[in-house]
């Protein structure tokens, strides 16, 4: 049993998160993630943010309060990790970091954000990648949800879907972060060229040196 389900808790960069059975345990690989998505915000007034797959709500709450003007949205679709993506960001509201607004749904359902079409300034995610069948730690396979596990044969089918409605979502010049499995460094940003949709695709290491999560920019802005 992982060792914050025991506690209930799980530290994430400045905060500390409500974790237990029926959402993933976040990673600290993942804040290298939030750490470029706070750069790449950094000196932006109100940036429109969408954190997709929210989880436990990581990072889009890591965000709301190391931007306290960013305008942060929340979607998860599995219906437990949902309930503790909304406890969190009532946990963060009452202790005075900007609301973050929750949704639950697909990511990929056209009309769950539909009033933010070509508005977001950043979009960031991090989806379920694993592949199919692919070995992982007991403590994994036994106790973090399945919808945050498995992506597929190629651990990549929710990134497709992913893809469109970052694209349909980012403002012409906004950006994409998208955590991946190390054995992904070359086939996730090579998806994403792919859709002819972003320019400047990006892998990052984490600090061990293995490739970790891939950014991009909406074609059509500076």
């Amino acid at each position: 049993m992982p060792l914050q389900h025991l506690t209930g808790r799980a530290p994430f960069r400045h905060l500390e998160l409500a974790v237990g059975p029926g959402v993933f345990v976040p990673r600290p690989e993942t804040e290298q993630l939030v750490e470029w998505a706070l750069a790449r915000l950094a000196g932006a007034e109100g940036p429109v943010v969408v954190d997709l797959g929210s989880g436990s709500g990581a990072i889009a709450l890591s965000i709301a309060h190391e931007h306290p003007g960013a305008r942060v949205t929340a979607v998860e679709r599995d219906p437990q990790a949902v309930e503790w993506t909304r406890h969190n960001a009532a946990q963060r509201a009452a202790a005075g970091d900007r609301p973050v607004t929750v949704l639950a749904g697909d990511m990929t359902d056209p009309r769950l954000l539909a009033d933010l079409d070509g508005a977001v300034d950043l979009v960031v995610s991090n989806p379920p990648y694993v592949p199919d069948g692919a070995r992982v730690p007991r403590e994994v396979a036994d106790h973090d949800p399945p919808l945050a596990l498995w992506g597929g044969p190629d651990g990549l089918d929710v990134v497709r879907g992913l893809l469109r409605t970052a694209a349909r979502l980012l403002r012409p010049g906004g950006a994409l972060g998208i955590e991946h499995a190390d054995q992904q460094g070359d086939a996730l940003p090579a998806l994403v060229r792919g859709t002819g949709d972003f320019t400047d695709v990006t892998d990052h290491p984490d600090l061990t040196g293995r490739p970790r999560f891939t950014t991009a920019v909406r074609r059509g802005g500076d």
